[in-house]
């Protein structure tokens, strides 16, 4: 979309304001509003903001940075409808003063490295499949919304605000290929249509801003946290992957001759993401509370390995229709909805290109139950485990210096900043869990 399309779809949708989207470097999504009247001014020139008070962008004697829309990005926020006019967002890049691309912004982290992919020849295209719960509000406790489970027939309203969520990311472009409930009382899944990686993560961004604001108007409160309820199943983010020739739009993940129908590249690229998965975790669950979900026993995987039909592997190779090639990828299990999905692509690519360039051997496929393995079976088949909290993924982010070169100096030494402090906060807490098992000793 050009700019003069941009001004010629707000007027024809009577919009007085626009919103100028944009993520701190946690994923939060942020928004500078502005009237309509300063549109064509801002999508000259851009919109300035103090970059200082966004968490880790930049220190205040460098906090003049600017905004610069995407215009593909335009739509009207359907929630926001109002005979007196419309609002419309546009999802922006961040710029310094000098012109050039703010190296802080993750919008920019990731288009960096999908340059990198296309200078190789590839387009990178993702398809996420994001969990999150509803919770009724005004309770003492996290109550959720209903006590149904996985593919359970839809009550009345789970029904009616499931329609109005997939109504309302249609009206963004997002098409909704299906969604259900999950295992636990009051979780769910919205799948939409693989795509290339960075409209894909901007249709993240605007999914979780969408369940939100659908939620909040039945009376719900939405969350993407990945283990809000003891003893409940998480909420998880599978991620699918493939990689296209940019020249024949050919898939190149897949190969007829191979037992698993994929090809070498595709081999190279899961070896890559295993490689480097424990420097990758603090990108791809980032929370402290992340790692309470990933234990045994609720599906989510903790061992690196890969497989064709073993949903405890960490990587998976989904089945697909045989006359349906382009349909070839790989499934990464160990995501969760909390991660900044700009910075979450980014990682994933640069290290599946890696493992391309540098040839990386893949180890053998593991099909059995690895949850049942002890651990001197684990041990003698080299399977090793994902880093059991945020202070050790930590420690393997310092250590990976493809993530310093896929994140950038700038953020990795920031990212590293404000996860050490989260870690260091948690840690001087004092739980209910902890009163209870000690007061009395």
């Amino acid at each position: 979309m050009e700019d003069k399309e941009v001004f010629e779809r707000a007027k024809a949708d009577n919009v007085i304001f626009i919103n100028l989207q944009f993520t701190d470097m946690l994923g939060r999504l942020k928004e500078i509003t502005a009237p309509v009247q300063r549109l064509a001014d801002i999508m000259k020139y851009g919109a300035w903001f103090d970059g200082s008070s966004v968490e880790g962008f930049a220190r205040i004697h460098e906090s003049d940075l600017y905004l610069k829309p995407d215009p593909a990005t335009y739509s009207v926020i359907p929630w926001l409808k109002s005979p007196d006019g419309n609002t419309a967002r546009l999802i922006c890049d961040i710029y310094s003063p000098d012109g050039n691309p703010f190296e802080g912004d993750p919008r920019f982290i990731l288009k960096r490295a999908l340059k990198r992919a296309s200078e190789m020849g590839f387009e990178y295209n993702v398809g996420p499949e994001p969990e999150f719960f509803l919770f009724r509000n005004g309770q003492e406790k996290l109550l959720p919304m209903d006590s149904d489970g996985y593919f359970d027939l839809a009550t009345d309203a789970s029904h009616a605000i499931m329609r109005d969520i997939t109504a309302a990311l249609e009206t963004f472009g997002i098409e909704v290929e299906a969604s259900h409930h999950e295992v636990a009382p009051g979780q769910y899944e919205v799948d939409f249509r693989y795509g290339e990686a960075l409209t894909t993560a901007d249709k993240l961004l605007t999914l979780r801003v969408t369940v939100k604001a659908i939620a909040h108007r039945y009376g719900l409160r939405a969350s993407f946290m990945p283990k809000p309820v003891m003893g409940m199943a998480g909420s998880g983010m599978h991620v699918h992957q493939s990689l296209f020739d940019i020249k024949t739009a050919e898939n190149l993940f897949y190969d007829l001759s191979d037992k698993y129908k994929l090809s070498k590249t595709a081999y190279n690229f899961i070896a890559g993401q295993l490689y480097h998965i424990k420097g990758m975790m603090p990108v791809l669950c980032p929370t402290v509370n992340s790692y309470k979900r990933l234990v045994t026993g609720f599906e989510a995987p903790v061992y690196i390995s890969w497989a064709r039909i073993n949903r405890s592997a960490l990587i998976r190779v989904p089945h697909w229709f045989e006359d349906k090639p382009n349909s070839a990828r790989i499934e990464l299990r160990c995501p969760d909805p909390a991660c900044n999905p700009y910075l979450a692509f980014a990682v994933m690519l640069s290290a599946g290109l890696d493992g391309i360039e540098k040839n990386t051997p893949l180890s053998e496929s593991v099909e059995e139950d690895l949850y049942k393995f002890d651990e001197a079976r684990l041990a003698s088949m080299n399977i090793e485990t994902l880093p059991s909290s945020l202070y050790e993924a930590i420690s393997e982010l310092k250590n990976n210096l493809l993530m310093q070169d896929a994140l950038g100096g700038h953020l990795f030494k920031r990212y590293i900043a404000i996860k050490t402090r989260e870690w260091n906060e948690f840690k001087m807490q004092v739980t209910p869990w902890e009163i209870e098992k000690y007061i009395d000793i």
